[in-house]
């Protein structure tokens, strides 16, 4: 296949740059990744108006009403060989890269990043200011993948291949990455590096003291994750933060 093809199709959903197997696990799609990469090789720089310069072909995508996705006016962009499903909403100013996929019905509010091959499900809410990672390179790495449904509270950062399930809720502030450590409250364990998130599981942001003997007696603390409370699959995502957090 070559690159052209391969943004079109990815473009069209026909192609992802992840896969869930039949297990539940997510794996990077290889070819679908060397492709992009590709696409960036046999790119030259040109001028697009208002000042931009970019590669000639991963142009800004375009949507008419036809597509029944709704680009609010003011600053956002769809880079080329991203899909975005009928029935998403992206508010202004956002970003999506590259080799992302957003299912229908979410929300990319303000601010909100959806880094290259990032992955995101049905009904998803994206607050403002959320970052989603993306990777190219290393070619095997997991790209961040958001399951449907999940609630990704204001300012949040998920990077590193991080998978969030069904459902979960996180709060605002929360940050997840392969090196943050995650703590379930309720069962009483710390989640396996590289464990997704579980499924409706509610996460707030927590601190550690720190590991070393210099830095607990200079009373610092390091950032990590806590599952306070786990949502059945009937309640509302926001009037369920609202009550942990207050």
């Amino acid at each position: 296949m070559s690159w052209l093809d391969l943004l079109n199709d990815l473009e069209s959903g026909h192609v992802r740059a992840a896969t869930q197997d039949e297990h539940g696990q997510w794996h990077a799609n290889v070819d679908v990744k060397k492709g992009i990469l590709e696409a960036f090789k046999n790119g030259n720089n040109t001028e697009f108006a208002g000042g931009f310069v970019d590669k000639h072909n991963l142009a800004p995508r375009g949507f008419s009403a036809q597509d029944n996705v709704r680009m609010v006016p003011g600053g956002s962009a769809v880079r080329r060989g991203a899909y975005v499903a009928p029935g998403t909403i992206i508010m202004p100013p956002a970003y999506v890269n590259i080799g992302a996929f957003i299912d229908s019905g979410t929300m990319v509010d303000s601010h909100a990043l959806v880094g290259s091959c990032a992955q995101v499900g049905k009904n998803v809410h994206l607050s403002a200011a959320v970052q989603i990672g993306g990777v190219l390179e290393p070619i095997g790495a997991n790209p961040v993948v958001i399951e449907d449904d999940a609630f990704i509270g204001a300012g949040c950062v998920i990077v590193e291949g991080v998978v969030v399930r069904q459902g979960a809720v996180l709060a605002p502030g929360v940050r997840l990455s392969a090196t943050i450590p995650v703590y379930d409250c309720v069962n009483e364990r710390q989640l396996d590096k590289g464990e997704a998130i579980p499924a409706n599981a509610i996460v707030i942001p927590g601190s550690r003291p720190s590991s070393s003997t210099w830095g607990r007696e200079q009373g610092l603390s390091m950032s990590c994750a806590l599952i306070v409370k786990y949502r059945d699959q009937h309640s509302d995502a926001s009037l369920e933060l609202e009550e942990v957090l207050r």
